[in-house]
């Protein structure tokens, strides 16, 4: 794979603490480098291209249906992304992750994998890549703020695989978690990007 596309806002501080914003499937880094706009300042934002050509947009891995990553697949874009994080991020520098469907899916993996690496994930609108070679045992998250945002109308992710990420966000998974639904479908609810944007001021307090 070659290297990452990636689309810059924010602080240009090479210490500033790093939000990195994950498309969702068929998209693209621009689009979701608008939430920078709404989003604290302070914060650098990166918006990565997802690898895979997928229609007129990417994504972050191969599925074996909505929601559900093929497990190698998974692992090779994780190992792609984790190149380009450590040359942007030195382990001592904040990361967050923002994820939007079929991004969420992959920063849960990402978080999944390697706890220790983020300061903190939202997973918003999508799934934890649950049967997908990561780990999800009990308590794998302790210490690890997570924000988790679902629409209640959503119609595109599987509601057995959303309601299995709240359960595991919000009782297992030992994760400070911050979790909301909201009357909507498959989109981000204003009242919800109001939350994630609290969510990150919080966290350099």
């Amino acid at each position: 794979m070659s290297a990452p596309v990636v689309a810059f806002a924010g602080s240009d501080d090479p210490s500033a603490p790093l939000v990195v914003l994950l498309h969702g499937r068929g998209s693209h880094e621009r689009e979701i480098l608008t939430l920078s706009g709404r989003l604290p300042a302070g914060f650098a934002y990166a918006a990565v291209r997802a690898p895979i050509a997928e229609g007129a947009g990417f994504a972050w891995f191969q599925n074996r249906g909505i929601g559900r990553p093929v497990a190698s697949s998974l692992r090779t874009g994780m190992d792609w992304f984790r190149v380009w994080l450590d040359g942007v991020a030195p382990s001592d520098r904040p990361v967050h992750l923002i994820g939007f469907s079929g991004g969420a899916a992959f920063a849960g993996g990402l978080v999944l994998d390697d706890p220790a690496r983020y300061a903190g994930a939202a997973i918003l609108y999508g799934t934890l890549p649950f049967d997908a070679g990561v780990p999800v045992e009990p308590g794998r998250l302790t210490g690890v703020r997570v924000a988790v945002a679902q629409g209640e109308h959503d119609t595109v992710i599987p509601r057995e695989l959303l309601d299995r990420t709240w359960h595991y966000l919000t009782e297992e998974s030992g994760a400070d978690t911050l979790a909301r639904r909201d009357p909507v479908g498959h989109g981000i609810a204003e009242p919800a990007l109001e939350s994630v944007a609290g969510w990150l001021r919080e966290s350099v307090k």
